[in-house]
This record gives structure tokens, sequence and C-alpha cells, in this order.
């Protein structure tokens, strides 16, 4: 028996409308949640065309090999990002005229390890043995309206399609449950001096992981207290668990969504045990970088029995995927703008992307967004236009961080690895900063950044 997708009713309204508009077939993304016994589809998105691409898909020879695998991949990466944690990219979609409707098959199979394989690379986690490993296809005949929908499982190349039901349901994440919290982190990450073909990212990335693991061997507790992972979410224990409450109505429709929202907090380890040996370790560094602040993180988890280490593995996820997607803005922006090197110990600050969240209409989960200083509401508007192919209002927007500031500096001293986390400041005043601090020496690697991720309610730190 294949897996079951319910799907919102929104999306399949959405699919309907689709209008091939003279081309020969349109492909996007499906996104939601996976558990145990179903997947849920919230919400799809078609892929933009490119322009050169969209006239010629309008030729009535077109064939699904013409299909761009690197375009949608880049664009499942981009919509990736704006997910907020417990979502994810499920699979693809494609609606193809009568006449390609027998040629869909191979043509999904490989966009959709494509995706996959696009997405998965830039992760900072692994899915564990337990996650459901099928990914789904959906081909839609713009003619006859029939659905054909099927699964693979991603980490068998060779595996075959399955048949699945795909099955609709309204408001289906209208009562989801919302998970909230703010994580303050201090990283520091050598640049070895040793791997000079490595680049800044790829070291930036290599710091990140160790980093990642601290996140996932934390204690995480919900609403104050630490509840078993086996246990349901819902379920109290013992009278230790609160719920808090929230009613709010979408800002375009009727639907009115419950929020049920969990203060989630993270402990990380601060004293190893006895049986735990500690050891140093020198190392010849070209420079460093210190990422410094605090991260407002979001996830959200179905309200059908959800089990706690589902709702943890979401906020863990969540921590992960919003530094690293900062990380890497960063680094396009500074390839992107060229910005040049600084003379001595000259610093510079800049202002980095924090977190933007927009509601799904008559639903409790919102998506995100990063934006920078230098851009404007609009901007952020049309670009959920352009990678959700979804209009959102102005005034929905929901800046969860403050503007935060970056520092680029470098360093004449080639022998210490370790900066002054006390430097010089901004003038401005900030109340909590995300600082990404990047020390270079000159000559070896163009001064590249410092930067800032997030700000947002403080975070009272707790030990053991």
């Amino acid at each position: 028996m294949g897996r079951t997708y319910i799907v919102e009713e929104t999306v399949g309204q959405y699919l309907s409308n689709i209008n091939l508009q003279g081309k020969a077939f349109v492909s996007g993304l499906l996104i939601g949640q996976c558990s145990s016994q179903k997947d849920y589809v919230i919400l799809a998105t078609r892929t933009p065309p490119k322009e050169e691409q969209s006239e010629n898909l309008k030729h009535p020879k077109a064939k699904l090999d013409n299909l761009d695998e690197e375009w949608a991949t880049e664009h499942a990466c981009q919509v990736s990002r704006m997910l907020p944690g417990g979502l994810l990219v499920l699979g693809v979609f494609i609606i193809t005229t009568l006449e390609l409707a027998n040629d869909f098959q191979n043509a999904l199979r490989r966009l959709m390890f494509a995706v996959e394989k696009s997405i998965n690379r830039k992760r900072l986690w692994n899915f564990t043995e337990e996650e459901v490993s099928e990914r789904v296809t959906l081909h839609i005949c713009a003619s006859t309206k029939k659905i054909f929908c099927r699964t693979y499982d991603i980490h068998d190349p060779k595996s075959s399609a399955r048949p699945a039901d795909w099955k609709y349901q309204s408001g289906l994440s209208s009562s989801w449950l919302s998970l909230e919290c703010t994580v303050h982190i201090n990283i520091h990450i050598p640049l070895s001096a040793t791997s000079v073909s490595y680049t800044l990212e790829k070291n930036t990335k290599n710091g990140l992981t160790r980093w990642a693991k601290e996140i996932e061997n934390g204690v995480y507790l919900i609403n104050g207290q630490v509840k078993d992972e086996d246990c349901d979410l819902l379920e109290g224990q013992f009278g230790f668990l609160t719920f808090v409450f929230f009613q709010k109505k979408s800002s375009r429709g009727n639907t009115q969504a419950t929020s049920h929202s969990f203060d989630v907090r993270v402990l990380t380890q601060l004293l190893l045990n006895s049986d735990h040996r500690s050891t140093a370790t020198v190392q010849i560094c070209s420079g460093s970088v210190n990422l410094k602040g605090a991260v407002k993180c979001r996830a959200y988890i179905h309200s059908s029995k959800p089990k706690v280490k589902d709702a943890v593995q979401a906020v863990k996820r969540d921590i992960l995927n919003t530094v690293a997607d900062r990380c890497e803005m960063l680094f396009e922006d500074l390839l992107l703008n060229e910005i040049p090197e600084k003379k001595d110990s000259e610093k510079e600050f800049h202002v980095l992307p924090y977190r933007v969240f927009v509601p799904l209409p008559g639903s409790t989960v919102m998506l995100c967004d990063y934006k920078f200083d230098d851009e404007s509401a609009e901007e952020i508007r049309d670009h959920f236009m352009e990678m959700l192919d979804h209009t959102i209002q102005i005034e929905d927007l929901e800046i969860a961080e403050e503007t935060n500031t970056a520092c680029m500096s470098s360093s004449m001293n080639s022998q210490a690895s370790l900066d002054n986390t006390d430097d010089e400041q901004p003038k401005q005043p900030i109340k909590t900063t995300m600082l990404l601090k990047i020390q270079q020496n000159i000559g070896v690697i163009a001064a590249f950044t410092v930067a800032v991720l997030a700000a947002g309610i403080s975070f009272h730190y707790f030990s053991d």
C-alpha cells in the first residue's frame, strides 16, 4: 500500500488555475510536512520560467527533455530558505498537454532526485533512519484534469515508482502547532592556513558543522519543562506541560486559524562528564570567523497526535537552517558586490539580512524570508510573488528581528587565531546583535566579512 497525501484544498484550486498559456508544460514544487502515517501538502508553487525558456516552450513540438533541471533546482533551493522548521519540499508536480501525457514519468523522476540532491547538499543536518524517505511526484493532464500521484525512495536512485493516494481536505493547517525559540550563539571558526584551497564559505560550513553537533545534542525545554521524546506533545505529563493559546484571523478570507504556541528554550552542554576527555588542538591559522548573537526561530507541526521528538527535531533544524542560510546569503552578497579589501586594521560595519515572517492565509503557518537593510518591503513582497507565486500584503510582513550590523576587519597579526570579541562596536546602539566577524591577514584572502544574524527577545542562559 502506497503513502497517503492529505492536501489543502487551496492547493488543488491553485493547480487547477494554472494556465499553460500555449506552453507544453509547467512544473513546480509541493511543500508540506512528513509524518510516519501520512504526509501533508499545504502549498504548491510553480517554477518561474526563464524569459528565453518561455518562448521555447510555446513551440508545439517542445518535449519534457527541455525541462531545465538547473533552473528548477535553484528555485527549489531559494524556496527551501523560505520554509520554517517542520516544512520541506515534499516533491514536484508537472502539468502537461494531452500530447505529452505519456512522457512525464522519466522527466519527473529526474527532476525530483535533482531537487532533493540540491537542497540536501546545503544542509547541516541529516535525515534519521526512522524518517520517511519517499518523495512525491504529481502529474496533471491539463485537458482531462486526470491526476497521477507516485512516490520514489530518495535513498535509492534505482527505486521504482509506487502509487500514492492524493486526498484534499479543507483547513488542513488551520490548527497546526507553532514552536518559537530565540537562541544565543557564539561560534568561533579558525581559518586554517594549511587549507588555502578551501574557500571561505567551505571553511565556515566546516565550522558550522561542528557547532551543529552542539545543537543536536542540546536539551530542549518546552514551556519550561523537559518531556519524554516519545510522549504526545499535546498530552500533559503529571501537569508539567502548559499551553499558550492565540486566536488570529487571516488577513484575507474568512478562515479562522487557532494557534497553539509553545515556548522552546535550548540548553547546550557546558561541562563534560568525567568520562570524557577534553583535548586542545594547536592550529596555524590565517584568520578566523566569529559568529555571535541571537537567532529567532520558528517551527510548525501538524496537530494529529504529534510526538515531542518531532517537535524538537523541527526546532533544531530551523536553528541550523537559518544560521547556515544567512551565512550563505552573506557570501553571495560579498561575491556579487566585490567588497574591496580594507587597509591595515580598518573595520567596516555592514547590515546583514534579518528574518521576516508572512502568514499563510487560512493557516497558523508563517513562511519566512530574509531582508537586507537596503531592501524595501515592496521588494520582499515581489520576492514572495516570484518564488512562491502567492500575493502577500505589505502590512502582513512581520519583522521578527531588529536590524543587525556586521563588522569587517583585517589584522596584521598573523600569529593570533582568536580575536577580541570586545572590539569597537558601531556608534548606533543595538540591543541584541548577531555578529559575524572575519579577520584575515593582509594579502592572504581579500578581507571578507563580518555579519549579523539576528536580534530578538532576550534569552536567559541556563546551566545544568
